[in-house]
């Protein structure tokens, strides 16, 4: 290993040796705890903003539906939605694949450049599954009534609403996120970085939020959707299927872009 290798690897090292040291991390209770933390640190500063909106009326030239309100009701009923769904479903699955795959731990951490290579693979790859999982679900009438519809209950996206699925649904994502690091042979501090990383995405583009420092506004030659690119698909339902990035929706005639279609949606609605 070169000494520039060695540089580039420290921080990521000192940090996977702190991890390692965790007893949790081996525990079966670690995947539900860890995905309820990170989803809910996810959540909590659009949580915030969303309950104080009415308050602050600067947030709402950034609120991409501006008249609609997020209420405790919603957020309880979302709340309630997502504990059953990890307590009742994450959890048992977690403690099977526990017991079947138990945690590997190799002693080096993955280079930086590793890293960034393997999390953008597998939201690529993710977002391709989605896509197809997600256009079905909505071209078939039954898989749409009987397993998606849940999740279009709002047509106003707010962060809390990332996880207000069916389990079906909840479980189909959940299987794609943890099969691609698998297929991709990531190591396990990658695994847990794409993780974080994917569920942070994914509920920006629930957010309902569009600030200048929006994903989708920096990353250049529109390649990336984001909050506005989901919002119109809360709003429209037969567009923008792809979770990310807008590659997808291009080739299948599936786009919807611009804030003025989404004005004037609004305005007719």
């Amino acid at each position: 290993m070169t000494h520039s290798e060695s540089m580039e690897r420290l921080p990521l090292q000192i940090l996977w040796d702190w991890l390692r040291q965790q007893s949790l991390l081996r525990s079966p209770f670690f995947p539900v705890l860890f995905s309820l933390t990170v989803y809910l640190s996810c959540c909590m500063p659009y949580v915030c903003l969303d309950l104080l909106g009415s308050r602050l009326t600067l947030l709402h030239r950034f609120k991409m539906q501006p008249q609609s309100k997020v209420t405790w009701a919603m957020a309880w009923r979302c709340l309630c939605k997502i504990f059953y769904n990890h307590v009742c479903f994450i959890f048992p699955l977690s403690v099977v694949h526990w017991y079947f795959r138990p945690v590997f731990s190799p002693p080096l951490a993955p280079e930086m450049r590793t890293v960034v290579r393997d999390v953008l693979a597998c939201l690529l790859l993710f977002d391709l599954q989605y896509f197809l999982w997600h256009l079905l679900h909505h071209k078939v009438p039954w898989l749409y009534q009987s397993f998606h519809k849940e999740h279009h209950y709002y047509t106003a996206a707010f962060s809390l609403m990332t996880e207000n699925t069916g389990v079906w649904e909840m479980l189909s994502l959940s299987f794609f996120t943890t099969l691609n690091p698998a297929l991709l042979g990531c190591h396990p501090l990658t695994e847990m970085l794409f993780y974080i990383t994917n569920m942070h995405l994914s509920v920006e583009a629930h957010s309902g939020y569009d600030f200048p420092w929006s994903p989708h506004r920096l990353v250049p030659f529109g390649l990336y959707g984001g909050a506005q690119h989901h919002d119109l698909h809360h709003l429209k339902f037969k567009v923008n299927y792809a979770p990310y990035f807008t590659h997808w929706d291009r080739l299948f005639g599936t786009i919807l872009q611009g804030e003025n279609t989404q004005r004037e949606t609004l305005k007719r609605s």
